[in-house]
């Protein structure tokens, strides 16, 4: 985790560029938790077209299913990591701005039943210069509140422009 050093007076972390190399394995920083209700997984269900019972029908879902009720889709809590990226991850120093690049490996290990509280777990897991920018992977965890098996885990790409 980043030191209290490395925050600067708006209660933000940041990052020199310079520094990210020397971080590589580090755990960077954690998420607060976040409430995936039936509201967000019916919503999330409307927005891409995929209405599946498993989501959206509870007594379905209750009877018919192992997970006793709904569970979100995979690609919600995948989708949460941008939200938990904000909440989470430190400024890079001289950014001026950042995007996803993508994903070398999503794994969905456990469903995450509605009511859930869910988090992210980042760390640096590796770094690449490019002229005028740089790629993060991020290796992110997502863990359900209670759980001991993580919703999903995954080596997650940004770039910072520089």
């Amino acid at each position: 985790m980043l030191s209290s050093a490395a925050i600067h007076k708006t209660g933000k972390a940041t990052i020199d560029a310079a520094n990210l190399e020397s971080m590589i394995g580090q755990d960077i920083g954690v998420s607060d938790w976040a409430v995936i209700d039936q509201d967000k997984i019916d919503a999330f269900a409307d927005v891409t077209f995929d209405p599946y019972f498993i989501h959206v029908d509870p007594a379905r879902a209750k009877t018919e299913t192992q997970f006793g009720g709904t569970i979100a889709h995979g690609f919600l809590t995948l989708s949460m990591l941008s939200a938990m990226a904000y909440d989470a991850l430190p400024d890079i120093k001289g950014r001026t701005v950042g995007m996803n690049y993508g994903f070398d490996r999503v794994r969905f290990l456990s469903p995450v039943p509605s009511g859930s509280r869910i988090r992210g777990r980042f760390k640096i897991a590796d770094v690449q210069r490019k002229p005028g920018q740089v790629v993060v992977k991020y290796g992110v965890t997502v863990e359900i509140e209670g759980k001991d098996k993580p919703a999903l885990a995954a080596d997650w790409l940004t770039i910072a422009f520089l």
